[in-house]
Formats: C-alpha cells, structure tokens, sequence
C-alpha cells in the first residue's frame, strides 16, 4: 500500500522547486559559471577535452554505472512483479520515468555539447538559456544532462523507503543525487554536457517524480477508498 504524502508536504516541495528553477536558471544565464567547470577541463594547447576518450569516464561512469543504475530499476521492476507487489512495479515505473522524459526534452534542445561548440574546438554558437537561437547551435540535444539522469532517478526510492524509515529515506535521495552528480560531473569533463544541465536534471527528474507519485497515491486511494489515510 503506497504512502499518501498530504498536501503541504507537495506544496512544500512546489515552493522548493519554484526557488530551485529560479536559481538555476540565473546560473544558467550567467555564462561565467558553466564555463569556469568546462574551462577546467579543456586544454588550449591542443583544442579539445583530453579526458573525452578517458577509459574511467568514458567506460566505466558513462557505460558500466549507467548499466548498473538500470540493472536496479529492473530488479525493482521484477521483484515486485514476481512477488504480486504493485507498489514495487509503480516505483520502478516512476523512477524509470525521469530519464525517459529527460532523453525526450533533449531531443528538441538546441543546446549543443560543449565539444560541439567553437570555444571548444567545434563548430557549433553557444546560447544562454531561453536565449536567442544562433544560426548554427551545432548538433543540439545536450540539455538537460540524460546520463545524470539515470543516478537522478533512483531518488524514487524515497517513496518507497519512508513509511519503512524517514532515515533511509534520506539516505537515498542523498545516495542518489550523489550518484547523479558524479555520472553528470564525469560528462563534464569529458566535455560532453555543461555543469547547469545536470542541475537542471535534477530539477525535472524530481519533479516528474513528485507529478506521477502523486497521481498514483491519487488514483489508488480513489479506486481503494477504504484504505486511505493521510499524513
């Protein structure tokens, strides 16, 4: 039976993500601060990321955690479909949620890599967010971080955790924003993805979470009513 969060704890986190976007947004308009995170890891002496290729970053953070992230999703997935525990499959689906939606927002960005761009050895004119398409963006689809999203996504276990433990509960969303900076710091040091975009995976991956855990706990109190309760 899924835990019913009451409606300040959503308004609470609504006021919370409202600030977050705010902030966000500022540093990501505020061009200094992308660029200061990628600038370290660029080498002008030879024009492009010397860690792009790095057998660390590139096989183990971007392929292997990615592999290991999806192969907890699915257990999660499997397990509750083995055992008849629904609320397990609804977890499973919602963390599975955030990357999907993520990959799909990315498919429609303008905002090239920072390889891709001219400052970094490629061809592409960077942007400000909401700013003004230049003519060439370059290849686009690199916003928000989709790698980052993966370890994002596993914050859905808070939902899952908290009526077992508060404790556990909030070691998981720190294990999994942990998790999702490092998958998403990697990227940026392979000069693949700016350091706003994964802050920005944050924000969507946890709010798409907060969205469809809400219908859920709203959809199965509807058709159970006789088990709801509040908190």
């Amino acid at each position: 039976m899924p835990y019913q969060f009451s409606h300040r704890f959503y308004l609470q986190q609504a006021g919370i993500l409202f600030v977050l976007a705010a902030v966000f947004f500022v540093l990501s308009r505020y061009r200094p601060f992308d660029l200061y995170f990628s600038d370290l890891w660029f080498d002008p002496q030879i024009n492009r990321f010397p860690l792009t290729e790095n057998y660390w970053l590139e096989v183990v953070n971007h392929h292997y955690v990615k592999y290991f992230v999806i192969a907890i999703a699915t257990g999660t997935l499997i397990l509750g479909i083995i055992q008849k525990k629904f609320h397990w499959i609804a977890i499973a689906l919602i963390m599975a949620s955030g990357p999907a939606i993520i990959g799909l927002l990315k498919s429609f960005s303008h905002h090239s890599c920072p390889w891709d761009l001219i400052r970094y050895g490629g061809s592409g004119h960077e942007y400000p967010l909401l700013g003004s398409i230049p003519e060439f963006p370059g290849d686009g689809r690199c916003f928000p971080g989709g790698h980052a999203s993966g370890g994002f996504g596993l914050m859905a276990f808070y939902f899952l955790l908290y009526p077992i433990s508060r404790r556990m509960a909030t070691w998981a969303i720190i294990g999994a924003l942990s998790l999702g900076m490092i998958m998403g710091y990697g990227q940026v040091m392979r000069g693949a993805h700016f350091f706003s975009h994964n802050l920005w995976t944050i924000w969507w991956v946890w709010s798409i979470q907060l969205i469809l855990y809400y219908l859920y706990t709203f959809g199965y109190y509807r058709l159970f009513p006789d088990k709801e309760s509040s908190h």
